[in-house]
């Protein structure tokens, strides 16, 4: 553990030369790649257990993770507990998006839930100018209306009727409010946070997420067999607690710290075609190459969101 997240926080002397800015497009881009095996992983899994209590073990086992990095690194300051208000806040949103992620992935396939992901950026840079001011240039303007195609591409399978006919399976539905929550999150980062570093805001917000889970969720945590689930229940919680929870929480922590949340969440744009490649690497069919098409412009929204402006 000790060799795992504190060396997230730590440059080392490759990474002394980047500025701010584009530390923060490493730690997204990173991000990226860690978030989409929660997909394919997730799907594989949510059909043999509670949604809550899924949640509940991974904020346990990630909080302890963070927690341990935060005292390895920067130690956790008496004053990291003013306004505990502010964890709730925050952790309340990752809670929601976890528990509805995975109500979502019950009845969605991977590839198209990671494309609902991939509206998270129009609803972050809506938030951003709401809480933050944060202004949406004309470039940044045109990113996300080609990555919001591109997600819709995906999400419709490529099928222009059933786009008109609006015909969303209802994991879909159910995992877009959760991608709402997420939305707030990243703006509400930067709101909130009053100096304490991202491992021990992060630690914050973990417990207080957990604690809000086992109020809402106790009884699923109760009522599971997790003596009889099978192996890959399990695989599924060891990889999402450690690699895209306590890693990308500080990562995205990190990043938002850095950059503005349009461009923090536009590296979501990014997701579907690291969900792709995590399918075809676990065995599982690949989507139809006009789907593909809709992941290319998720790309291009990318890179078009990345650049500095003129």
């Amino acid at each position: 553990m000790r060799l795992i997240l504190p060396s997230l926080l730590q440059k080392p002397p490759s990474l002394k030369r980047l500025t701010p800015a584009q530390s923060g497009h490493l730690a997204m881009l990173v991000f990226s790649a860690l978030v989409a095996g929660s997909f394919s992983l997730g799907a594989m899994a949510a059909p043999f257990v509670a949604p809550e209590a899924l949640t509940v073990l991974r904020f346990a086992l990630a909080g302890a993770l963070v927690g341990i990095a935060a005292l390895a690194t920067t130690g956790i300051a008496r004053s990291t507990w003013r306004a505990p208000w502010r964890y709730v806040v925050l952790g309340g949103l990752l809670a929601a998006y976890f528990v509805l992620m995975f109500k979502g992935l019950q009845t969605a396939e991977a590839v198209s839930t990671a494309a609902v992901f991939t509206l998270t950026p129009v609803m972050a840079a809506g938030f951003g100018w709401l809480l933050l001011r944060q202004i949406t240039t004309p470039r940044m303007a045109l990113a996300l209306t080609v990555g919001a195609v591109g997600a819709l591409w995906v999400i419709f399978r490529a099928d222009f009727a059933a786009f008109l006919r609006f015909q969303i399976g209802s994991g879909e539905i159910i995992y877009f409010w959760g991608c709402v929550a997420h939305a707030i999150y990243a703006p509400m980062v930067r709101k909130l946070n009053r100096g304490e570093p991202a491992v021990v805001f992060t630690f914050g917000m973990m417990v207080a997420g957990f604690a809000l889970l086992v109020a809402w969720g106790w009884r699923d945590v109760v009522d599971t067999d997790w003596a009889a689930l099978p192996g890959i229940v399990w695989i599924c919680l060891i990889y999402v607690s450690v690699a895209a929870s306590a890693m990308t929480f500080v990562l995205l922590q990190y990043a938002t710290l850095r950059l503005p949340s349009a461009k923090v969440m536009a590296y979501t744009y990014l997701v579907p075609s690291w969900v792709i490649l995590w399918e075809i690497a676990l065995g599982r069919s690949p989507p139809p190459d006009l789907v593909l098409g809709g992941v290319g412009l998720t790309v291009l929204a990318l890179v078009l969101l990345v650049r500095d402006e003129g």
